[in-house]
């Protein structure tokens, strides 16, 4: 199994407030990883981890290594615009910027200093075929993206993640707003991507876990409690937590 990100003895504090303990976990190249757990367990600070998205809150405080590419992301010397370049992320309410679809998509290219119309039009494309979107979009694409429906909107921000071309997407509940057929096109959408992309999504939907994932971490009050193939954590878990929790005797 090749190894996309190392999580060693992760700890973070919110303040006096000991968030997560001593996390250990290596994240598969290639594969759809799940983050399950019950509200407050720090599942979404645990993926906000992966690309420091945690630093801009005042008084987190985190140690511990992570390693990406070979290097600890948490290391001072890190460039953290390059580092969420390449690890992107998606959030649970769809966040289109107040622009057309196509500006939507163009942002990350030209903040890195693409400036070239033709390549631009290209790396649009390109995205928003990625995402699925393109054949509903294609002849909107000067419009406002708010526009869109709830589900294409959500779509339309996996196409300006894809943009840059990132290595890692983060996906912190992507699918808690919308209805069950936009959930549907991107559940699809998250396997597909998985062949180029290594994917990690928090979900409260246990059976979304199931579904597109192809390993499963549960998390309750901080740690880590299990973590292995989503068929063994579902079928066969080897803590009494995991089960009490899949069987839904609690959370």
């Amino acid at each position: 199994m090749d190894i996309e990100i190392k999580v060693r003895d992760l700890n973070l504090w919110y303040g006096p407030q000991h968030t997560l303990k001593n996390i250990n976990m290596d994240i598969p190249k290639n594969k759809i990883t799940a983050i399950i757990g019950p509200s407050g367990c720090g599942k979404s600070t645990f993926i906000r981890c992966l690309n420091r998205m945690n630093d801009l809150i005042a008084d987190c405080k985190v140690e511990g290594v992570i390693e990406f590419e070979g290097r600890n992301i948490n290391s001072p010397d890190t460039d953290v615009v390059e580092l969420r370049r390449k690890i992107g992320m998606v959030f649970q309410k769809p966040n289109p910027f107040p622009m057309s679809i196509w500006e939507n998509v163009a942002y990350g290219p030209k903040i890195h200093g693409e400036r070239n119309k033709k390549r631009l039009n290209e790396i649009v494309e390109r995205s928003l075929k990625e995402a699925a979107l393109w054949d509903e979009v294609a002849d909107r694409l000067h419009e406002n993206a708010f526009g869109l429906s709830g589900g294409q909107q959500q779509r339309l921000c996996i196409a300006r993640a894809l943009a840059v071309d990132p290595k890692v997407i983060l996906f912190d509940e992507p699918c808690s707003a919308l209805d069950p057929i936009s959930t549907t096109k991107i559940e699809e959408l998250l396997t597909e991507l998985k062949h180029s992309h290594t994917i990690v999504i928090v979900t409260h939907n246990m059976q979304q876990a199931a579904r597109v994932s192809d390993y499963t971490a549960f998390l309750l009050m901080g740690e880590l409690i299990e973590f292995d193939k989503t068929d063994i954590i579902f079928e066969r878990p080897k803590r009494k937590e995991t089960e009490n929790y899949i069987t839904g005797r609690f959370g």
